[in-house]
């Protein structure tokens, strides 16, 4: 039984089993955004910033605090839907504009 048979497959070969690309292959590459030819200092900086994790920063931060409103207050938000609390926050932002805070 050690007679290979009519319907073996044949072996399998790693397709990434590719030779190891010398040095001087990457010197001659062209560094690009697009169709745009950039620096290489200017492509590393693009490649860092494409490959960071997570939210890219706001320019218009927002603060984390525990504050207390009347349940009506709320429910009346909350029942305009998705994107109450930003809805509560610009009728903060109006009423600031009319008012003063003092």
């Amino acid at each position: 039984m050690n007679a290979k048979l009519k319907n073996t497959p044949p072996a399998w070969v790693d397709p990434d089993d590719a030779p190891e690309l010398p040095d001087e292959f990457f010197e001659k590459g062209v560094w690009q955004i697009g169709d745009r030819v950039v620096s290489k200092d200017e492509g590393q900086v693009a490649a860092r910033e494409a490959l960071r994790r997570g939210r890219p920063p706001s320019d218009n931060r927002k603060l984390s605090l525990t504050v207390r409103y009347d349940a009506d207050i709320v429910a009346a938000f909350k029942a305009t839907g998705q994107g109450w609390q930003t809805r509560m926050n610009d009728a903060l932002r109006d009423w600031l504009s009319t008012h003063s805070p003092v």
